[in-house]
């Protein structure tokens, strides 16, 4: 297939529009199932290229979970605990510890759940049954990964009455070295970003705390990858094998410290024993339990436990998650890391990073303000790497 015709582009008066080669080669894919579109294949390929590096640099099975050309997580294929089992909602999925694959999805779509409601999906290797069994219960446009196992194939086929987006892509693809866009009718060209993220990036420690457990560059290695393929300014926390919270788009680097940190702590506190006993209505779906979730966590538009309006949603009327009760649990949590796309420019950010956690930080460095930024991690005992990279994506 050298080309394929698409429904629309990005909104439906963007026509016609297509995917194709420009060399006239064929194109690395093959579609199994339903009609991908034009923001479909963005974040195909877009995580194809995370979870393809991910793998790469750490030698674990890893899937990612994208909406709107970032990631909500990404995660590598490490055994969840019987408590985050049940805060991703895959307890009751038999033989899930014996899937890398499979934990590595429950880790990313359980993440960010809300963010995660439609997302597109990349998986490195081969989808198995257990994996497909995960997938076809969530709200989702599709999946890509390098083959699909019969089974899985055949339970991925009956998602969405036969129309779910599924794509196999050829692992040996090699874009080329040059990249263009256009934008108002003009062309640019770059080399695309070939820069391996490992271990070693990690070597320059500029903190007094020069103290990195092998478990942190894993976190580390998830954060800025992740953070690759996240729309800038961004800012990735990791944790026990996963990002945890992503802050994308944002003007200001603080904004992005804070709302990845927003996510984190939703994260963390999705495990305390008050929100994973909520006495939940067996009529509630998937997704309304977990907009119920948030809004019991973060205390969003709607009081869940109100009077009048915790009958929708629990058998009993729950206890609210009290502000003290959050801090005194999030003042539990340590051996977090943080990864920036840029440098930090001022404390706030380490500030704010400290308070969901964060024992280690990578960033590139080269602030005028990096004797403020490092002496701030010095007063709280953190562990700061300097990359010396710019990870920009636009």
């Amino acid at each position: 297939m050298k080309e394929f015709e698409l429904k629309y582009g990005c909104n439906p008066n963007q026509k016609p529009s297509k995917i194709y080669m420009e060399n006239g080669a064929e194109l690395p894919i093959e579609i199994l199932c339903g009609r991908p579109g034009y923001i479909n294949f963005l974040d195909a390929f877009n995580s194809w290229q995370l979870v393809k590096e991910l793998k790469e640099a750490t030698g674990m099975p890893c899937a990612t979970s994208f909406k709107h050309v970032s990631p909500t997580s990404a995660a590598v294929g490490k055994k969840l605990s019987d408590k985050l089992k049940k805060a991703c909602f895959v307890d009751d999925i038999e033989g899930l510890d014996e899937s890398p694959l499979a934990c590595a999805y429950a880790r990313a779509r359980g993440t960010d759940r809300m963010s995660s409601f439609g997302d597109w999906i990349a998986l490195s290797d081969v989808c198995d049954k257990t994996t497909a069994t995960l997938i076809k219960r969530e709200i989702s446009d599709g999946v890509i990964a390098p083959g699909y196992t019969d089974e899985a194939l055949e339970i991925l086929k009956s998602k969405r009455k036969g129309n779910y987006n599924i794509v196999k892509i050829d692992p040996n693809y090699i874009p080329e070295e040059q990249e263009k866009k256009q934008v108002y009718g003009i062309t640019f060209e770059q080399g695309r970003n070939n820069f391996k993220i490992n271990k070693e990036l990690f070597s320059e420690v500029v903190t007094e705390n020069k103290e990195f457990p092998e478990d942190a560059i894993i976190d580390l290695i998830i954060s800025m990858i992740t953070l690759k393929y996240t729309q800038s300014n961004s800012v990735c926390y990791a944790y026990d094998g996963q990002a945890i919270g992503v802050g994308a788009g944002q003007q200001s680097r603080i904004h992005c410290t804070r709302l990845a940190g927003t996510k984190a702590d939703t994260w963390h506190l999705r495990q305390h024993e008050k929100v994973l006993n909520l006495p939940f209505l067996p009529t509630i779906s998937r997704p309304d339990r977990d907009n119920v979730i948030d809004g019991y966590i973060n205390k969003n538009e709607e009081d869940v436990c109100a009077d009048g309006v915790w009958q929708k949603y629990f058998t009993t009327q729950p206890e609210p998650l009290t502000n003290e009760e959050i801090r005194a649990y999030l003042d539990t949590i340590t051996g977090v890391s943080v990864g920036s796309d840029a440098f930090f420019p001022f404390s706030d950010n380490i500030e704010r990073a400290r308070r969901s956690g964060v024992s280690y930080i990578a960033e590139p460095g080269g602030s005028i303000r990096d004797d403020i930024v490092i002496d701030c991690c010095n007063k709280y005992g953190i562990v700061m790497a300097f990359t010396k990279m710019r990870l920009f994506h636009h």
